[in-house]
């Protein structure tokens, strides 16, 4: 059985859609950083996206566990042409609605889809589970990447997937059986 402890990035202050935007992440909350590094297995690999505030928040987590080359695929939704503007910003709001009420294949202009992120991620996962069978991994991610996980971990649908919280810094343990994923517990607060 292998075990993924998926940990949402620190915090970004953005009010914005964030998607492959490389901002920051706030990780002054060195005690709750601490209850999250104490929770995670230390012998676990640590993987991040390669955005600037994953790789942050990983390298916080990592201590003496073996950290794994950044990997692009769990970056976070690709918002495309709305990228870091708020819900009121976007001219044309039909769109907009039907992308967050009916995800699947309603894409932002010059975005990704919901279906094509979750394909993305877990193409990802599949690598990590060949590449490390039996392993603890801690992957430090983003909403999106997280919640197409749970998605395939609840067998359910996306808009469902949607209705759970991940919040900053939390953990959603996920294991696999060789057959599919089971939750073990989503947005874990420390």
């Amino acid at each position: 059985m292998s075990r993924f402890f998926w940990v949402r990035h620190g915090p970004t202050h953005a009010k914005t859609m964030v998607g492959w935007s490389d901002i920051p992440a706030d990780l002054s909350d060195t005690g709750l950083i601490a209850r999250v590094d104490a929770h995670l297995p230390q012998g676990a690999l640590v993987i991040s996206s390669d955005l600037h505030r994953a790789r942050a928040t990983a390298d916080a987590l990592q201590g003496d566990r073996e950290r794994l080359p950044h990997e692009p695929d769990l970056r976070e939704i690709h918002f495309g042409d709305w990228e870091l503007k708020r819900f009121d910003e976007v001219e044309d709001e039909a769109h907009i609605r039907r992308f967050w009420e009916n995800p699947g294949d309603v894409r932002p202009p010059n975005g990704e889809s919901w279906h094509a992120v979750a394909a993305r991620v877990d193409r990802a996962a599949a690598r990590l589970l060949a590449a490390h069978p039996g392993r603890d991994i801690i992957a430090v991610a983003h909403f999106g990447a997280i919640l197409t996980q749970v998605q395939q971990a609840l067998q359910i649908g996306a808009y469902e997937a949607f209705a759970h919280k991940i919040d900053n810094l939390s953990v959603t343990e996920l294991h696999w059986d060789q057959n599919r994923w089971h939750s073990r517990g989503i947005n874990q607060l420390l």
